[in-house]
């Protein structure tokens, strides 16, 4: 017995409020039900003719501007925050932790998740000059 299965097309999703990607990725890839969200960091929106500026030098300017863009992404590709299955987290400063743990348990608190999502940190030191945290997460629709 052969069951015929169909190959889902793969999409890329980028939010208005984002810049095309200097290399070639994209913000977001959405394939059936889920959808990726490749790592974002604390960039403002995106104004034509003005090049990504961080949303300040904190932690906490960074990392709230972060989880915002990560939310546009999933809009973007269809999802919510609820569902979410996995976020990972990387610093650039083990000093960070306590400081981003307080943020991140304030803005999920807001955004009243059914469950909360898996969640990884991790020091990465390979981040632009400047940029404290970066943030990816990966959803599975319906």
């Amino acid at each position: 017995m052969s069951e015929k299965t169909e190959k889902t097309e793969k999409t890329a999703v980028t939010p208005a409020t984002h810049t095309t990607p200097p290399a070639r990725f994209s913000h977001g890839v959405r394939r059936g039900n889920l959808l990726q969200v490749a790592g974002q960091v604390g960039f403002l929106p995106h104004v034509e003719g003005r090049p990504p500026t961080p949303a300040g030098p904190t932690l906490r300017e960074q990392t709230l501007q972060t989880l915002e863009n990560v939310r546009s992404v999933l809009e973007a590709g269809g999802a919510t925050w609820d569902d979410v299955m996995m976020i990972r987290v990387y610093l650039t400063d083990t000093d960070h932790f306590a400081e981003m743990n307080e943020l991140y348990n304030a803005y999920f608190e807001e955004q009243a998740l059914q469950a909360p999502p898996a969640a990884r940190t991790t020091v990465y030191v390979g981040l632009p000059a400047g940029l404290l945290i970066e943030i990816d997460a990966l959803a599975a629709l319906g």
